[in-house]
This record gives C-alpha cells, sequence and structure tokens, in this order.
C-alpha cells in the first residue's frame, strides 16, 4: 500500500533505527518513545490491524510475539515490559498497519485502565 508509512518503511523508502528484520518481520524503534525500551514489531505483510487477522496469520503472529520477547530481553528489559496491539478507532490504533508495541526498561511505566 503506498500510502502506508509503514509498508514504506518495509519497502526502505522511509528510514527506520531498525532493531531486528528477517522475511517475514520488521522490528525498529518507535520515533516518539514512551520509556526507555520502545520498539515496534510490525509483519512485512500488510495487514490493517488484529481485526482481520485471518487463521493463515497464526504463523507471523507467533512469530512476533517470540521475536517481540528476545528482542525486550536482548534490550534489558529482564524485569519485564508490556506488548501493546491497539486496535482499530476505540482502540487508539493510529497507523492502520498491524503492529506490536514493545515498551519498557525502568519503572516508568503507568497502571492499566482505570476502573
Amino acid at each position: 500500500m503506498e500510502d502506508c508509512i509503514f509498508c514504506n518503511i518495509v519497502a526502505g523508502k522511509i528510514p527506520a533505527s531498525k532493531v531486528y528484520e528477517d522475511e517475514d518481520i520488521l522490528a525498529f524503534h518507535d520515533i516518539h518513545p514512551a520509556a526507555p525500551v520502545h520498539f515496534m514489531v510490525i509483519p512485512k505483510l500488510h495487514i490493517d490491524s488484529l481485526a482481520q487477522v485471518e487463521p493463515g496469520h497464526q504463523m507471523l503472529l507467533g512469530k512476533m510475539l517470540e521475536q517481540g520477547s528476545r528482542l525486550a530481553l536482548a534490550q534489558g528489559c529482564a524485569d519485564g515490559w508490556r506488548t501493546i496491539i491497539n486496535t482499530g478507532r476505540v482502540g487508539r490504533q493510529e497507523v492502520y498497519h498491524l503492529h506490536m508495541h514493545i515498551v519498557g526498561g525502568k519503572d516508568v511505566l503507568p497502571g492499566m485502565i482505570k476502573r
């Protein structure tokens, strides 16, 4: 998709500070980090959001989660991190290309949604 910023990052048309890349996924630092460690893991295949995931995407999603964990640990998040996938308008998704935020570092993460 020509107007998708993440597709353009995958294609090399927009630079990104890459953390990891293979034939299926790309991980790169967020340009507006919310914590000392903040990177995203995206599939190279354009999928709008988690709402559009199909049974054939199971291996891809598993790879994203597994590699996200490895990368979080490698970046010093041994005490934990937050994995976030915003989905749709109500979920506050800003870029409509499936992406997973890995956020961690020091004890700086706020609590979850207040009840």
